[in-house]
């Protein structure tokens, strides 16, 4: 799929969604509904190769933490959750160029936790698994309060 664009992808019901933060960095994260629920999508470029000229797995991670972080949001109408514990299984290696979709789901929803898990496909073919756990959280975490010193451990 090395010939996507983004006109291609646009005209398919993908828009990019505007972050400015680490996913602007490795993006741009794709999104488009399918039904009621959402899919992301990230369009595997040279920036993302490894070593063996794959997609970096760390790629695939953050795709599937964002993406199932975001849908544990929008399925919840909390406003923010935290990361607390993710499980991932490389399947099968992403190629630049290869346009990669995670399609999340919840699992289960209790009061303080939202269990999720998404596959990641190209072209309908699983290249990795992943399940997590997102904390719901109930206030904004902002600068450490004035005075607090850091708890950063010497080696």
């Amino acid at each position: 799929m090395s010939d996507l664009t983004n006109a291609a992808l646009e005209a398919d019901g993908w828009r990019i969604m505007d972050d400015d933060g680490f996913i602007n960095l490795v993006g741009p994260l794709w999104r488009r509904m399918d039904g009621e629920m959402p899919e992301y999508a990230i369009l595997g470029q040279d920036k993302h190769r490894n070593r063996r000229g794959v997609v970096q797995g760390g790629l695939l991670m953050t795709l599937a933490d964002r993406t199932c972080g975001m849908t544990a949001r929008f399925v919840s109408g909390v406003d923010a959750t935290a990361t607390v514990q993710m499980d991932t299984h490389f399947v099968e290696a992403a190629r630049i160029g290869d346009l990669m979709v995670s399609k999340p789901r919840v699992v289960r929803i209790t009061k303080s936790l939202i269990f999720m898990a998404t596959e990641v496909t190209v072209q309908g073919h699983c290249v990795t698994t992943a399940s997590g756990v997102f904390k719901i959280v109930r206030k904004e975490v902002g600068p450490p309060p004035s005075g607090r010193k850091s708890q950063a451990v010497n080696p």
